[in-house]
């Protein structure tokens, strides 16, 4: 490796090579197509960043306007940030530029940064072909393009774009193509645009991290966020799994409320509320993220000791990008699944086709002894924060004017249902507050009740979600 690039590394005490850096580098570095295929977690950034700069920095050329040398396409706006702040402190000891390309915010610096000249972009694939179509970018001068978390890309539907983002990048560029699967998707994808490529494997995509402990929480459904409650108050860095926006913003809201700083990571975030929390989790002040799967791609914390799947994942791929979050680049991990006894056999399908065999316990109080094992440690409560209000619809009431009054959806409570009563009033009553009817049968943490008034007056608000009702086996309150 350049000297140069070598002492940025050794400043960070990077010294030793993960197997996919030592297994692809001398053939990135000599410039041929490489497949790299490696579990998350396993240092891929570095695997392409480093050949990826010292190529550019070979040809000793500077970008033209809106003409960028290298391109990293990512499926996330996480995973696009987390790769520059990883690349950009090894472009800049080279004297080389870069800048990202995402949605969600405004394009005008991106846009400038391009007219400048650019010589690495990290980019999002929707973003990107915006940019292109408006005549802010062209790829024709790119020398090595990489395709980061292909198999994400194809759970994604993003492969239509990549495929017409690469037909316009040079033929006779270098490509790598990093992926923690291969299957139809990422083959043709292969086989079209990489040319000869040097395969390197360096861990089965399905074997799970020798030193993660996998372990399964079998609980009654009203001792999950009391189970919960313990597991996070633990010191160090947690991630928290649910399978829903809502159900990530309610139980955010419920650790808050309960004294443990947390914050939630989900699609219904703008961009600017994401980065606030990821930085949140990133320094400490927040000990806790809960999110979507959203955040299972990519996504890096320096020592996240557990990661808890509150909700159980879908299929075994979703657990093990989630596992993944924790025992990183060496370190150790902790997994612990919740599971109630409807999900046993979801739970048990889904550790067998991950080719894990977990530890499972009946757990049958917050104070059970097990909890202090894969959570060591004197509990600690220090004070919520207060969670970021999403920018899109969350679940909660609806306002609509009819017939000259207004109608008052209920305030979804903490899981977002929206069930229980339906108290009317008609012909200009008021409905007032006694119309609303709490808990009820409602999703999550309970449903608010709706209430409506038909002609003149002033309808009541609906009622607030209890906490009472039917709680289902998710966290969540609805997808």
């Amino acid at each position: 490796m350049p000297t140069d690039l070598v002492a940025v590394l050794t400043a960070n005490q990077i010294t030793v090579p993960t197997p996919i850096q030592a297994a692809t580098l001398p053939d990135s570095l000599a410039g041929r197509d490489v497949l790299g295929r490696g579990r998350t977690g396993s240092g891929k950034t570095y695997a392409f960043g480093l050949p990826l700069v010292a190529r550019l920095t070979q040809s000793n050329r500077r970008p033209a306007a809106k003409r960028p040398r290298a391109l990293v396409l990512a499926p996330t706006r996480e995973l696009a940030s987390q790769i520059a702040a990883s690349i950009s402190p090894l472009a800049k000891a080279a004297g080389l530029s870069t800048t990202t390309v995402f949605g969600g915010v405004g394009q005008a610096p991106q846009v400038t940064a391009l007219r400048k000249g650019v010589d690495v972009l990290i980019a999002c694939p929707g973003r990107l072909e915006d940019l292109i179509q408006q005549g802010h970018c062209s790829l024709a001068d790119v020398q090595v393009t990489v395709l980061d978390e292909a198999d994400h890309m194809a759970d994604l539907g993003f492969l239509p774009a990549v495929r017409r983002l690469l037909d316009q990048t040079p033929k006779g560029g270098q490509r790598m193509l990093f992926s923690a699967t291969l299957d139809g998707a990422i083959n043709v994808l292969v086989k079209r645009f990489l040319d000869k490529p040097a395969v390197h494997e360096a861990d089965s995509a399905q074997s799970p991290v020798a030193k993660m402990d996998h372990h399964v929480l079998h609980v009654d459904r009203d001792l999950r966020l009391p189970v919960l409650l313990d597991l996070v108050s633990a010191p160090g860095r947690t991630v928290v799994f649910t399978r829903t926006k809502h159900g990530a913003k309610a139980l955010a809201r419920q650790l808050n409320s309960n004294g443990v700083p947390a914050v939630d990571l989900h699609g219904n975030l703008s961009q600017g509320a994401r980065t606030r929390n990821m930085d949140a989790f990133h320094s400490g002040k927040a000990t806790t993220l809960v999110a979507t799967d959203i955040a299972a791609r990519g996504i890096h914390v320096d020592d996240v000791a557990l990661v808890i799947h509150a909700d159980p994942p879908a299929e075994h791929k979703a657990y093990l990008h989630r596992s993944g979050r924790t025992a990183r680049a060496g370190a150790a991990g902790t997994v612990v699944t919740l599971m109630t006894s409807d999900q046993r056999g979801d739970v048990r399908a889904l550790t067998r086709a991950a080719g894990i065999t977990p530890t499972t316990t009946r757990v049958d109080s917050a104070g059970h002894p097990v909890l202090q094992d894969l959570a060591p440690g004197e509990r600690s409560r220090p004070g919520g924060l207060k969670t970021e209000v999403t920018t899109t619809s969350s679940g909660g009431g609806r306002s609509r004017p009819k017939s000259g009054g207004t109608r008052s959806g209920g305030n979804a409570g903490n899981g977002g249902g929206r069930s229980g009563g339906k108290p009317r009033a008609r012909t200009g009553a008021s409905s007032g507050s006694g119309g609303a009817k709490t808990g009820g049968n409602g999703n999550g943490n309970g449903g608010g009740g709706r209430n409506r008034k038909r002609g003149g007056g002033s309808g009541g608000s609906g009622g607030s979600g209890g906490s009472g009702g039917h709680s289902p086996a998710s966290f969540s309150g609805r997808r």
